[in-house]
């Protein structure tokens, strides 16, 4: 037996609904959302000491539980399996990948970035999105989503001229700073961020309009 299929029998036993265990057999997916953002986190930080390779094993093992459990929960629903989520994950890397496994050429991480972005454009034809942006989750927190904003702006060919801030010493040390600047003035940091993002996403939302009204 795989330790995939260990996992699976175990977690499946978990869920019974007359002999499972009485916490595992009640959880829903809104009650799991707390679990999943605690156990990334965890491993966030698990990955910034790699060297402790029993906590790293630790952490990324509860990420796959929760994988798992949703897994299990929707075999119980009859909705997918363990094994429809690894083949969905499975087949769009392959999809993905055209300079691997097809006859694309893409020698360097620039030409694979945006390729990988016109083929998501491709397959977001079939669904509601209408925009390269619309796959960054509106949850992330406000530094994080400023930079995938930006960086997906960028695969598709937009880059604004902001003026460049000079950086002196640390990096982080830098950003204290400027935090504490901001808060001087009594704005929130992280909503003038919010703010800032969602107005340099209307822009490249409309350069997106202008660059399919083109083709």
């Amino acid at each position: 037996m795989t330790g995939i299929e260990r996992l699976h029998e175990i977690m499946v036993r978990l869920r019974d609904p007359q002999t499972g265990c009485p916490w595992d057999r009640v959880q829903t997916l809104e009650t799991l959302k707390p679990c999943v953002l605690e156990e990334t986190y965890e491993l966030l930080a698990a990955m910034d000491r790699p060297e402790d390779q029993a906590n790293h094993i630790e952490e990324l093992g509860d990420v796959l539980l929760q994988v798992m459990f949703q897994s299990v929960m929707a075999e119980q629903e009859r909705r997918f399996t363990f094994d429809d989520v690894a083949n969905a994950i499975a087949d769009k890397l392959v999809h993905r990948h055209p300079h691997v496994f097809g006859d694309v050429k893409a020698d360097d991480p620039a030409t694979v970035l945006r390729n990988w972005e016109q083929i998501k454009q491709q397959e977001h034809k079939k669904e509601a999105r209408h925009s390269a942006l619309d796959g960054v989750p509106p949850t992330l927190p406000a530094l994080l989503k400023a930079r995938r904003t930006m960086e997906k702006a960028k695969r598709i060919g937009y880059e604004e001229d902001l003026k460049p801030v000079a950086i002196e010493g640390d990096p982080g040390e830098f950003l204290l700073r400027v935090v504490k600047s901001i808060a001087a003035t009594g704005v929130d940091s992280e909503a003038a961020l919010e703010q800032a993002t969602a107005a340099f996403a209307t822009r490249f939302r409309k350069f997106e309009t202008e660059k399919k009204a083109r083709v």
